[in-house]
């Protein structure tokens, strides 16, 4: 079943629903905003934070070489 045969499905059984509850829980569910940085692993988190901390070293790179470096798998 593709997503938009699922998200079809779920709009006709909402459209259907009696019970407050899970009316609510649905109503919770889609105020929740949550953050990126709660949906990423604690090694992408490191690797940011390691980043960070060379930028404001000054420990940062142009473009280019940055590109000269990968340019081989482009």
């Amino acid at each position: 079943m593709n997503i938009e045969t699922r998200k079809l499905n779920i709009i006709n059984w909402v459209s259907h629903l009696q019970d407050e509850a899970v009316l609510s829980r649905i109503e919770q569910l889609q105020s929740q905003k949550q953050d990126w940085w709660d949906l990423i692993s604690e090694e992408e988190k490191a690797e940011i934070k390691e980043g960070i901390s060379q930028a404001d070293k000054g420990e940062t790179k142009t473009t280019e070489e940055v590109l000269s470096k990968y340019r081989k798998w482009l």
